[in-house]
């Protein structure tokens, strides 16, 4: 596969903990597991890798522990890092609590990844055929943000750009969503996702809401166990789910794009590309962890 992911987004290290429940405002959990592991970005650029996709990190990175075990993870899973480590500050980290349901909540302390700038991307050339993977959550940093939607705009236009918005994507200033919304070739969401960016409660017409804001792309709203939702012009397609038995949902959104993109650099259509991605989903939940996304054979297999 020839196709290469450019991934601006950011990579961070997820402390996870396992909890019964969320304590109550002023109280107290005991962790019934804890795990240091990277994540944030490190697990879309696994998932699609894990398929056979070349992949670069073009986000930035730290100096100490933080940066040091989010680079070696990237190496092992074959992953090139574009820029060098900053010297200062170490890079940033997210508390991820998982409830016994499944069900995760994030608080996230931004470090060395939330300092890209005009700089550090110009000279990345993305070629006809690329992907270019974005994030909300990089445009809600001023340097960040001014260093995409620079890049953004002189990409070659058979560059196939892929966004997810995150959960604080209806946080991200005006000007510059609307700037992304015009470039994307993919908007890539889950439902709340969606209803916070459109104020539609129903996925598929908030599918439709967001559809009518792209300036040139399609719109995928993931589901969860009920799969994902294709909007391509007036088109709206069901791709429903795979029944597995969830351990953890934590990642399950990451393996989904990471495979939906890999997919595409593949030449699936996209209907194909997101029953294949619905299926690394699912085996993704089926394990603890962030990074749980499933290896090509192993994605072959489940879908046979």
């Amino acid at each position: 596969m020839s196709t290469r992911l450019w991934h601006l987004g950011n990579v961070v290290v997820d402390l996870v903990l396992d909890i019964p429940a969320l304590p109550e405002r002023g109280g107290d959990v005991l962790a019934t597991r804890t795990e240091r592991t990277p994540g944030g970005g490190f697990n879309v650029m696994a998932a699609a890798a894990r398929q056979g996709l070349a992949v670069t990190y073009a986000g930035a990175h730290g100096t100490g522990p933080f940066g040091d075990r989010a680079r070696a993870a990237l190496r092992a899973e074959g992953i090139d890092v574009l820029l060098a480590p900053r010297p200062a500050p170490d890079t940033g980290f997210v508390v991820c609590l998982v409830d016994a349901d499944g069900e995760r909540t994030f608080v996230t302390s931004p470090g060395a990844e939330a300092t890209l700038t005009t700089a550090d991307l110009a000279e990345l050339r993305p070629g006809a055929g690329d992907l270019a993977y974005l994030t909300g959550y990089s445009l809600l940093h001023d340097g960040n943000r001014a260093a995409l939607l620079e890049l953004l705009a002189r990409l070659d236009p058979a560059v196939t750009v892929v966004t997810d918005p995150g959960p604080l994507g209806h946080e991200i200033p005006s000007g510059a969503l609307e700037l992304l919304l015009a470039r994307s070739d993919w908007w890539s969401c889950n439902a709340r996702e969606a209803t916070l960016l459109t104020g539609v409660d129903d996925p598929a017409e908030a599918a439709r809401a967001l559809q009518s804001r792209l300036g040139r792309g399609s719109v995928l709203v993931r589901t969860g166990p009920d799969g994902c939702l294709l909007r391509q012009g007036e088109r709206l397609v069901t791709v429903p789910g795979f029944a597995v038995d969830a351990v953890d949902l934590n990642g399950a959104g990451d393996a989904h794009t990471g495979v939906f993109m890999a997919a595409l650099a593949q030449g699936l259509d996209p209907v194909a590309a997101a029953r294949r991605a619905n299926a690394g989903a699912a085996l993704a939940v089926t394990a603890p962890g962030p990074a749980t996304a499933p290896d090509a054979a192993r994605l072959d297999a489940f879908l046979n």
